[in-house]
């Protein structure tokens, strides 16, 4: 079955950000998205054309349009943030950004009333019910299809960097997992989830899609819900295996790294060079590495299995990146890189949080909306 691959200029930028909704006082989810979505509604009635639902009503999904850089689909995401904000204004309710809620349990929560989340939740049960969690979506522009899948087996490299960076889950339903991000981990239990097959080339993906149409796993390509995905609709690839984070520094440099390591990865491409790229069994180990560590991983830098500390790896790419950041206008947005090593990982501080305040996770809910309404570090 061919695929389509919408008209995309190359390197372009689109962000999607989930925020959960929190009560100020107790700290615990708020199942009231369908209530601030219909404030959102315009005059005429219409919903909000970038401001969302998602599989739960404690959560709102932000998506920028289509952007030249970083920093002006940042800004764009941050606006709608205050869009959410202001609706917000009167109801003692407010917003989080993180991988997973530190306490709150899987039964309190309302599923949105949707044919394709009740399906969703049906097929597969405990586990579906349990997706307690939050990410950003990264998509950046690829003009040649056929470019996809190499670009999508060379980001399988970087999977524990952005995933060490990311790290915003450490803590689940009341407990200390243990890991930097135990989001990742939590996902990857739905079918499809979880880190790509690895596939030679753009036919391969289209033999993958139909094989899961005929046989009812999908029902469309959105249903794929790799870490790393084509997105053929918008002419992307779509890079989804970071916890939510929550302060637009954050989400500035993760997204300027993603874009700079694509751009980096086609201009390879197009002086006929290959695009390095690793053992599956090396990357599912590196994905396990980061979540389990963050921002302490040790992880497996190439096929030769050549191992150092994912921080040092993050500080040779930001050098290695920043003559291509520069030409695409995103070099202030890549080098707060170095701010999140620097200060710590949101899993690193998070964990401070509840140590400096007698175990208290509504004190953890408390700092989260801190750096989301003041910025890292304030």
């Amino acid at each position: 079955m061919p695929l389509d691959f919408a008209r995309s200029a190359r390197s372009t930028v689109g962000i999607e950000w989930e925020v959960a909704l929190v009560d100020r006082e107790t700290g615990d989810l708020a199942n009231i998205a369908d209530q601030v979505l219909d404030a959102l509604r315009g005059p005429d009635g219409s919903v909000h054309p970038t401001i969302t639902g998602e599989l739960l009503l404690n959560t709102v999904e932000l998506v920028s349009g289509v952007h030249d850089t970083v920093g002006h689909a940042v800004a764009d995401v941050a606006g709608q943030l205050g869009e959410v904000r202001r609706v917000l204004e009167g109801r003692e309710v407010d917003v989080i950004c993180s991988g997973s809620h530190p306490f709150a349990q899987w039964f309190d929560q309302t599923i949105t009333d949707k044919a394709r989340y009740h399906k969703l939740i049906d097929r597969t049960q405990w586990w579906g019910r349990n997706m307690m969690i939050w990410g950003i979506h990264v998509h950046v522009g690829i003009e040649d299809k056929a470019k996809v899948i190499p670009i999508m087996n060379g980001l399988l490299t970087y999977v524990p960097h952005l995933q060490a960076l990311s790290a915003s889950s450490p803590f689940w339903a009341g407990v200390d997992t243990g890991y930097a991000s135990n989001r990742s981990l939590m996902f990857q239990q739905l079918p499809t989830a979880g880190l790509p097959w690895d596939l030679p080339d753009w036919e391969a993906w289209e033999r993958y899609v139909d094989d899961m149409a005929v046989t009812g796993i999908i029902e469309d390509v959105t249903e794929v819900r790799w870490d790393i995905r084509p997105s053929p609709r918008w002419g992307t690839i779509e890079v989804r295996v970071c916890d939510g984070v929550s302060t637009t520094v954050e989400l500035g440099a993760i997204a300027a790294f993603i874009q700079c390591l694509v751009e980096w990865m086609s201009t390879r491409l197009d002086a006929g060079e290959d695009v390095p790229r690793m053992q599956p069994w090396f990357v599912r180990e590196n994905k396990w590495r980061a979540a389990r560590y963050g921002l302490g991983a040790e992880i497996i830098l190439d096929a030769a299995g050549a191992e150092c500390l994912v921080t040092d790896d993050v500080r040779r790419l930001i050098e290695t990146l920043s003559p291509t950041a520069e030409r695409l206008g995103c070099l202030p947005e890549l080098l707060g890189l170095h701010r999140i090593i620097d200060e710590g990982g949101s899993s690193q501080r998070q964990l401070a949080v509840a140590a400096a305040h007698g175990d208290s996770l509504p004190a953890v809910v408390a700092a989260l909306s801190h750096e989301l309404a003041e910025g890292l570090g304030k």
